[in-house]
């Protein structure tokens, strides 16, 4: 067992990254096999990051990834000396974090052969913050080794992507995530195969429905939505139920975790009562700011979670249209989904596709969420 054996249905990627390892650990330099800076990207869920840190592993390990020492446990867990994870749970990436990023990176490795940085959202890179790390992969450091990850190659500016080599994964296979489930999770083979297409190939979304009762029901009730539109008024409520449920899980999620870190802080700036060492107010007020961009960014990943569910609706009436039932993600609801498929026509449910493929592209440009779903339940009515 090595540290690759996470990536699942990625076995061209896998050699690949082995070959590179174990050209690392023989050559003092660094070759065609392994260069300095690597892109990794795939749809969410195929496992992009895991490939990351998995690789990093490998280049950490005397063993060239064996899964059990302590360099490879240390960089699984993000605490190792010499690798530096980053990942974002803003918005974005900004300039100051990729600089002090910089700095770290030209440190030499203390127990290791490499410095081995990671960016997990290098699409979320800020022009200056990417034109800022452009500057220094251009010129790495013999002993740096850069992995950036991103959901398609356009994502990166194309200066940086030119300079790095390129893995790109696909999304697993429906049977590769249940046998999985089955394998590792102990997951019925029934709500296996159910929750690996419905997670549309995102592993750790299908871990999530196979384990989360409360998942399960949360995207249940997403489904029952389009159901309820009659006209623009259920539209505009049906819309307003997506977004308050969307903003009560980020809530959840992050209440007791944003608790955890201010009292973590406080105490770190010796905090006695209200009072705190010099400097300790301020560093609770970006702190703060941080933590209210990363709830606004989990408000919009749920909710695209929620578009993707409801994608995968509009996808089963158009398969009954076209008179298909084979490949149906949701079973369970195919009294609802005949009742869709003999109420419109396949053009029209085509469009509302389309429109929900639209609504999580805007999404994610930060328009309005509450103005977008609006106008998408409309389009569904």
């Amino acid at each position: 067992m090595s540290v690759f054996s996470s990536l699942i249905d990625q076995s061209q990627v896998v050699e690949i990254l082995k070959d590179a390892a174990q050209a690392a650990h023989n050559s003092n330099d660094l070759s065609q096999v392994m260069t300095s800076t690597w892109l990794f990207t795939g749809p969410p869920g195929s496992g992009r990051s895991n490939a990351a840190i998995a690789f990093a592993a490998a280049l950490v390990c005397k063993e060239g990834g064996c899964s059990k020492c302590n360099d490879c446990l240390s960089t699984i867990l993000g605490t190792h000396a010499d690798v530096e994870l980053i990942k974002t749970q803003g918005l974005s990436i900004k300039i100051d974090e990729v600089r002090e990023l910089i700095t770290r990176a030209s440190w030499a490795p203390s127990v290791a052969n490499y410095r081995v940085v990671v960016i997990e959202d290098a699409d979320r890179l800020t022009d200056s913050a990417a034109n800022a790390l452009l500057k220094v992969i251009e010129e790495p450091g013999l002993r740096t080794i850069w992995l950036l990850c991103a959901p398609t190659l356009t994502d990166v500016l194309p200066t940086i992507r030119s300079r790095c080599r390129h893995l790109s994964l696909r999304t697993p296979s429906t049977k590769a995530i249940t046998n999985l489930l089955i394998e590792r999770d102990a997951v019925d083979a029934k709500t296996a195969e159910f929750v690996a297409r419905a997670s549309g190939g995102h592993i750790g979304r299908a871990r999530r429905l196979a384990t989360d009762a409360n998942a399960r029901q949360n995207r249940a009730n997403i489904l029952k939505l389009p159901l309820m539109i009659k006209d623009i008024a259920s539209a505009f409520k049906a819309a307003q139920l997506l977004v308050d449920a969307a903003k009560a899980d980020a809530l959840t999620d992050a209440e007791k975790k944003d608790e955890d870190e201010i009292s973590k802080l406080k105490e770190a700036w010796g905090a006695t009562g209200s009072k705190m060492a010099s400097g300790g107010s301020k560093a609770v007020k970006e702190l703060e700011k941080e933590q209210k961009s990363r709830s606004t960014r989990m408000v919009r990943d749920y909710l695209d979670r929620a578009l993707l569910d409801l994608a995968t609706l509009y996808r089963d009436v158009l398969l009954l249209q076209s008179n298909s039932t084979d490949s149906l993600i949701n079973q369970d609801l195919l009294e609802q989904i005949k009742l869709m498929a003999t109420s419109t026509n396949p053009a029209k449910t085509l469009g509302k596709i389309e429109a929900i493929l639209k609504t999580r592209r805007n999404l994610a440009q930060n328009a309005a969420p509450l103005l977008l779903i609006e106008a998408l339940m409309c389009v569904l009515r």
